[in-house]
């Protein structure tokens, strides 16, 4: 309340887009990545509980998702 703006209130203080655009990239960044690991991870715990792949074929075929899902994206 002390703080003396030097123009309208629905203004507020400057902002820095560009850090702001950098934070939202950064994000959905860590979110399709994210995402991309988990349904990897899920598709593997599938095939090694559900399958005879056992826990070294769903380690291979979450290696090999993987290594594609970061290709591809």
């Amino acid at each position: 309340m002390s703080e003396h703006h030097s123009g309208p209130v629905e203004l507020g203080a400057k902002m820095e887009y560009s850090e702001h655009e950098k934070t939202y990239n950064g994000f959905l960044l860590a979110s399709k990545y994210g995402t991309m690991l988990v349904c990897m991870l899920m598709i593997a715990m599938a095939v090694g509980f559900f399958t005879t792949g056992g826990f070294f074929g769903g380690l291979l075929v979450f290696l090999i998702l993987s290594a594609a899902g970061f290709f591809i994206l």
